[in-house]
């Protein structure tokens, strides 16, 4: 019987699949490399008043080239804290979260370097203080995790989430071409 056909067939067809909530470990690292970016630029910020006002004055063209190598490391942190496959191609060592954590203290302790002695910028040296110190606190938990292995942890888990996410899609591409399948043959039988 035809009307048979047509409901098994609708019977086979796959429910609506709902997808496993994502791992709170990726959510919660991927806030902190949110935050990390964003600290990492209030340091460029910072570094780049510093040397602004370091060669307008003319008083300490020394430090405004510190502050400038500062600003173009702790742009590279924000631009690290992407994650991005290019970046750790040719620098591996920043895959690892103790490499970067390093990094990101040494940004802070740049950052910090060179204060203010004649106190005629009270408001940007509490700003350099408040950027380096929150800096360096991230460079310590990165440190730290990565002593833990809590980067390993994390990647792995990455690895896993992106597989089950492809295996998704394929399984999605494989009903969808069944359906269609299953069309055409029910077109060449009428």
């Amino acid at each position: 019987m035809p009307g048979d056909e047509e409901s098994s067939t609708s019977d086979r067809r796959s429910p609506v699949r709902i997808r496993p909530p994502p791992d709170p470990l990726l959510i919660i690292c991927r806030c902190f490399s949110f935050l990390t970016a964003v600290i990492a630029l209030l340091c460029v910020f910072v570094n780049v008043l510093s040397a602004v006002r370091s060669f307008r004055d003319g008083s300490d063209i020394f430090g405004g080239i510190f502050r400038c190598y500062a600003v173009a490391i702790a742009l590279f942190v924000a631009v690290l804290e992407t994650e991005w496959s290019f970046i750790f191609k040719f620098w591996r060592v920043l895959e690892y979260w103790a490499g970067r954590g390093m990094l990101q203290i040494f940004v802070a302790v740049m950052t910090r370097a060179f204060p203010d002695v004649t106190d005629e910028r009270k408001d940007l040296v509490l700003l350099q203080e408040i950027a380096s110190y929150m800096l360096m606190a991230c460079g310590l938990t990165y440190v730290i995790s990565g002593i833990l292995c809590i980067g390993f942890l994390k990647r792995a888990r990455q690895h896993k989430a992106i597989s089950r996410e492809q295996a998704a899609k394929d399984l999605e591409e494989l009903e969808r071409r069944r359906e269609e399948l299953e069309a055409l043959l029910i077109n060449e039988r009428s």
